[in-house]
């Protein structure tokens, strides 16, 4: 009798372990790690607020646009040189950062970091795992790969503020620099030691004489869908959102009251609350499908922001935090293996790679555009607020697209 739900996971427990450390590791070029070095690169090269998102947003979008060609490599590449090349990246964008001499060379770190990190770490890690899982437990396995994600939340917030006390910033980017190339990556080969029996099965399901019958979409065919573009709109928005909040948490503190040690310590609620929903979205996903899941994922990122908007005491930070830890926990799953769902997982690099550009675009843009309207006067809570009406559209057009007899339901 074939083994059903986790026993299945247990069989291929080194792609999972790959996928959390590899997730782990994009930690090093996210925003939540980049921004807690803001006071330090804005005094160090005389930045302002709108000055230093802009050199980051510039970064950002040019990493994204890169990201289209560089993440559908992932399909023609072995997985082991192509994960190998990307944590090589990583250790090197870390050691830019730290050595980095003024707003340029700041500039091409930040690049390297979001185009390593944020951008090809967590598109390795989410796309590896969705395409070789089994089909049949294939949220849970992302569900699992994706918790990654959290860890590196929960623990890197702390670690780096203490670090910065304690040993300065530049230091603190050198010593992460060290992690990944003398830890990070030579655990994530070993764990990839099998993959090439594993490589082997996924091309006899999926190439015409296997047992998945379902059509394997093609990345320009994608690009014309309309259910793509209608779902690409909402699924942008808590990149947008999420980004450009925690880019200037250091001003959202300033403004709140709060220190930003205290504030840090939310991050820990933030990742609790992206674990147990990321746990949660798996076997719903393989229950009901990621189509309907997605119906209802980006409502508590909304009623965070309302918090936000409405409370000035740090719990108020607190809550917002693990609502958008219950948004994140249910996007790394859901968008893992929603469009897996739609499209076929032969040419999911390539898909994903457009989606995870759109996003890092989407990241790219939040920084300057929300530091403009700070130093333009407009405050954190109408901002807020601005960002839950978003957010609600969002809701709006997935139910209706995703409910039955909708257009992602009947066909596309």
């Amino acid at each position: 009798m074939r083994p059903t739900g986790w026993r299945v996971l247990r069989a291929d427990w080194r792609l999972l372990a790959f996928g959390l450390l590899v997730a782990f590791a994009s930690s090093a070029g996210q925003t939540y790690f980049v921004s807690l070095f803001s006071q330090q690169f804005r005094d160090a090269f005389d930045l302002g607020h709108a000055g230093f998102g802009a050199v980051y947003s510039a970064a950002t979008l040019a990493s994204g646009f890169l990201l289209i060609w560089a993440g559908g490599l992932i399909d023609r590449i072995d997985l082991r040189l192509f994960a190998a090349a990307v944590l090589a990246g990583l250790a090197l964008a870390a050691t830019g950062a730290a050595l980095a001499a003024g707003p340029v060379t700041l500039g091409l770190a930040i690049f390297l970091l979001r185009f390593f990190g944020q951008g090809l770490a967590s598109h390795t890690a989410v796309t590896a795992t969705a395409r070789y899982a089994d089909p049949s437990v294939r949220g849970k396995a992302v569900s699992v790969a994706t918790l990654g994600f959290p860890a590196g939340e929960a623990l890197c917030p702390v670690l780096v503020v203490a670090a910065i006390a304690a040993f300065g910033w530049r230091e603190t980017y050198g010593g992460t620099a060290l992690v990944v190339a003398v830890l990070i990556l030579p655990a994530a080969l070993a764990l990839l030691a099998t993959h090439g029996r594993r490589h082997a099965a996924l091309l006899h399901r999926t190439g015409g004489d296997g047992t998945d019958a379902m059509r394997q979409w093609t990345r320009g065919e994608v690009v014309r869908d309309r259910v793509f573009h209608r779902v690409l709109i909402a699924a942008m928005g808590p990149s947008f959102i999420v980004t450009g909040v925690l880019f200037h948490q250091v001003h959202l503190a300033e403004v709140k009251g709060w220190t930003l040690a205290a504030f840090a310590v939310g991050y820990v609620g933030y990742a609790a609350c992206q674990v147990g929903a990321a746990l949660v979205a798996g076997p719903v996903i393989d229950r009901i499908g990621a189509r309907r899941t997605s119906r209802f994922y980006l409502a508590p990122l909304g009623l965070g922001l309302l918090v936000l908007a409405t409370f000035d005491p740090v719990w108020s930070g607190y809550l917002f935090l693990m609502a958008a830890g219950t948004t994140a926990g249910f996007s790394s799953t859901l968008l893992g293996t929603l469009w897996a769902e739609l499209y076929g997982v032969r040419h999911l690099g390539a898909i994903r790679a457009l989606v995870t550009a759109c996003s890092v675009v989407a990241s790219a843009l939040s920084p300057v555009l929300l530091g403009v309207l700070l130093d333009g006067g407009v405050s954190i809570e109408a901002i807020a607020v601005g960002c839950a009406i978003y957010l609600a559209a969002g809701v709006a057009i997935l139910a209706r697209l995703f409910s039955p007899g909708g257009a992602g339901m009947t066909g596309t």
